[in-house]
């Protein structure tokens, strides 16, 4: 069985279900899939996802004070809703109609650096408008590796060269070829 990558689909936000619902109708169950090109290969979302935790790995070290900062304030992050905590480590398990990575991958990197959350505020790493958003977002932590964002990047809400454009630029929507 072959893939072929038709387009570049960027982002889907809350219209990720929709946008589901209309490529079943379009391709058929199980005849599309997204994909992100890597170092000019197409890996899974998950191995995806492991790209966009390295930068929050790096952030870390680059920005240690503020890490610091939000694990002596936090018992847990989340994105759009509170219930995203209960994702824990698995960027797989998803729930809601938009997909939460940023506060999987700070738990990840707080486990691999040895720490713990110590805080007692849920914090929420989404709009730029906050404290939290406008510095962890992964519309504003830069992406470790910007020389391996497809180009032309697609533009949106996000940074160019955060880790949001490294997602949105690099992901392609693959269709089975008969």
């Amino acid at each position: 069985m072959t893939w072929k990558t038709i387009e570049r689909p960027g982002f889907f936000g809350k219209n990720r279900d929709g946008a589901f619902n209309q490529y079943n109708e379009k391709y058929g169950e199980g005849n599309w899939r997204l994909r992100w090109t890597w170092k000019g290969k197409d890996i899974s979302y998950k191995s995806a996802c492991l790209v966009y935790e390295a930068s929050y790995y790096k952030d870390s070290f680059t920005r240690e004070d503020l890490w610091k900062e939000l694990i002596s304030k936090a018992k847990d992050v989340y994105d759009h809703q509170e219930s995203n905590v209960n994702s824990g480590l698995d960027y797989l398990l998803q729930e809601g109609g938009s997909t939460h990575i940023q506060d999987i991958a700070i738990r990840r990197v707080v486990l691999h650096r040895g720490w713990n959350f110590e805080g007692d505020e849920l914090i929420q790493i989404r709009s730029h408008k906050t404290y939290w958003g406008n510095n962890l977002s992964p519309g504003k932590v830069p992406f470790h590796l910007p020389e391996l964002i497809i180009s032309p990047h697609l533009e949106s809400w996000w940074d160019k060269n955060s880790v949001e454009d490294y997602y949105q630029s690099n992901k392609v929507l693959e269709i089975k070829e008969k």
